[in-house]
Parts: structure tokens; C-alpha cells; sequence
């Protein structure tokens, strides 16, 4: 069979189209990512999730993301799972008392374990590590568990732990750090001032206190002090430099959505700048073939590094610890009702 090439993919709708499974069937996407649209009934979503990978060999590990954080970034909402809270009301409850809150943070994240593994929903774009600063953007906003590094990196790490018990795999995300972002990447390219020195002291620690972790998802953003002209998902300076050597991280190093509007050029120029800038996969969210088509004519297989990379992460999927569903739910929300 031939290798996987280096995206991972949407799709439009509740089921996939036929065109869409002669596009997955032949273009071979390493992995997909399911969005609010998506979703409907439990039944459906399991049904799509396996459509999915049946139609690229059909093997359990094959990674299916979904962002489901908490608060307002959760895909799958009310009635089908609970509603969470998001990630500054964990950091208020670590504020108070470290030890609950490293509890509550682990406890989220095995919850949607629980939620999201019986759908065949098998990684969570989780934890969020950026730092947020005074005055941040509310695309990051509540998202993030305080303004510490300290704070951000032990509730990542126990959200991280989370997952994995309940047999999921976490991404990191966004590397090297969104904490200082004015504008909304989605629709504008933020540009970040700080120092490299004021960067390692604060926006790095918690990707570097993980780096052993098998994913990250890279920020659309420039550092003047590292890289004026590029950000960094498209930096070869910032992927080399600092991803890879200061933080230390060799795991498999996505992209933010390759669609959104911080990134210049048509959506085959961005994807040509993200594979060149040494990442390891291109993520495409919205499920428009024809941009989909420009992804996957200018990634290549998967190989190398970043083959290597790519396998550690389906080796890294374990069996679930065997935990008590509902006795780990009465704890969490008696945890946030008194919090």
C-alpha cells in the first residue's frame, strides 16, 4: 500500500460525498479532523469517522482530530456530551488550590476520552499552551490557563495525561506560543515584538516542559526578534531554530489551518511554504475540494523524519486505563460546581 502523503484533511458534511471518498481513496491523507458541521447524532458521527478511514485502509490508529477544549472552542456540545468549561476556569481553580486543579485539568480531558474514543474520534487538538498576556486576543483569550508559564505547563501537562489514559493522543498547540496575539489569525497576521530573551522565559516553557509529546500544531505568527518576514508556520529560521533546538520538541509538527487568512498566497503557495519551512504535515480544515486538490498537489509522501515522526504517533495510541466513567464525572462536576 503507499505511503500516506503529508496532510490531514476535513470534509463538508455529515457523510462523505462520493467524490470526497475517491479524493481520500486516492490522495491518501494521513489523518482527518472533524468540525462542528460535521456533527450531528453520536451514531452519525461514528459512521463518519469510520467512512473515513475505510477509506484509506481502514486501520483503527488512523488519527481522527477534533477540537474539543472547553468553553467555546467544543465541537461536539449539549446534548451529546456535556458542556465543559474552558480553560481560564481550570487556572482559577490551580490558583486556588494546585493540587485540585491539576486534578480538574486531568479529569476534563479523561472525560472526553470517554466522549469522544466511541465516536472514533481518536486525538484532541489539547492543550492549549499558550501564555496568555494582558489584553490578548480573544482567539486565544479564556483558551489559555492563565498568564504563568508555570500554570500553563503543569495544567497542560495533566490535560495531556488525561487523554492519553483514556487512549487518546493530545496536540500541543500553537508552537512556539499564540499568548501575545492582538489580532484574530483567522482573518489577520499577527505580529509579535517581544524579545527572543522575554519569548524563552515565558512563551516556550510549556512547549519545552512537553516537548517529549508525539504532536504540535504551529502558531500563524511572526517574531520580529526571530524571523520579521515569516511566521511561523511558513519559518524555516523558526521550525530549525527554535521548535526543533531551543524547545527541544522532534515530535510531528503540523500546521495551524492552512486556510486561514495569516498566511499569504493562494492555498498551493501556503502549502508549499509549510512543507519547505520543515514541518511535517499540512492541516486542512474547511473541506472545499478544490482547495483541497491545491493542498494535496503540492504535498509530498510522507518520508524521512517525518515518516519516522508520523509512525511514533500511530505506535503512541495505548489501550484506555479501564477508569469508571461515571464515578471520574461526579468528581469533575462537583470539582466546577464549587469552584
Amino acid at each position: 500500500m503507499s505511503e500516506s502523503k503529508s496532510f490531514i484533511s476535513g470534509c463538508k458534511g455529515l457523510s462523505l460525498t462520493a467524490d470526497e471518498k475517491a479524493f481520500f481513496r486516492n490522495e491518501r491523507p494521513w489523518g482527518f479532523i472533524l468540525f462542528g458541521r460535521n456533527i450531528g447524532e453520536p451514531a452519525q458521527v461514528a459512521d463518519l469517522t469510520a467512512e473515513m478511514r475505510d477509506c484509506v485502509g481502514g486501520d483503527a490508529d488512523i488519527p481522527v482530530l477534533i477540537d474539543q477544549e472547553g468553553g467555546r472552542v467544543q465541537r461536539i456540545k449539549p446534548p451529546h456530551v456535556q458542556q465543559y468549561p474552558n480553560a481560564a476556569a481550570l487556572g482559577a481553580i490551580y490558583r486556588a488550590d494546585e493540587a485540585k486543579g491539576l486534578r480538574a485539568s486531568w479529569l476534563m480531558s479523561r472525560l472526553h476520552a470517554f466522549d469522544l474514543l466511541r465516536l472514533g474520534i481518536n486525538v484532541d487538538c489539547l492543550p492549549v499552551l499558550d501564555v496568555a498576556v494582558p489584553g490578548v486576543h480573544d482567539v486565544i483569550g479564556n483558551r489559555a490557563y492563565g498568564q504563568e508559564p508555570e500554570i500553563v505547563s503543569a495544567m497542560g501537562k495533566a490535560a495531556a495525561e488525561g487523554l492519553k489514559a483514556g487512549g487518546m493522543l493530545p496536540i500541543m498547540k500553537h508552537m512556539p506560543g499564540h499568548g501575545r496575539t492582538m489580532v484574530d489569525s483567522h482573518h489577520d497576521l499577527p505580529v509579535v515584538q517581544a524579545s527572543l530573551e522575554e519569548l524563552d522565559a515565558c512563551d516556550f516553557v510549556p512547549f519545552r516542559r512537553m516537548n517529549d509529546e508525539l504532536m504540535a500544531m504551529s502558531a500563524h505568527i511572526v517574531f520580529t526578534a526571530i524571523d520579521p518576514d515569516n511566521p511561523a508556520t511558513t519559518s524555516p529560521t523558526v521550525v530549525r531554530e527554535i521548535i526543533r533546538e531551543r524547545i527541544g520538541f522532534d515530535g510531528l509538527l503540523m500546521s495551524d489551518d492552512v486556510s486561514m487568512n495569516a498566511l499569504r498566497g493562494d492555498i498551493a503557495e501556503r502549502t508549499r511554504g509549510i512543507i519547505a519551512a520543515g514541518l511535517d504535515m499540512v492541516l486542512h480544515c474547511h473541506g472545499i475540494m478544490d482547495e483541497m486538490l491545491a493542498v494535496t498537489e503540492n504535498v509530498p509522501p510522507l518520508s524521512g523524519e517525518s515518516l519516522r515522526r508520523a509512525k511514533a504517533v500511530r505506535a503512541g495510541f495505548q489501550a484506555p486505563d479501564g477508569a469508571d466513567e461515571q464515578a471520574l464525572r461526579e468528581e469533575f462536576n462537583a470539582m466546577i460546581a464549587v469552584a
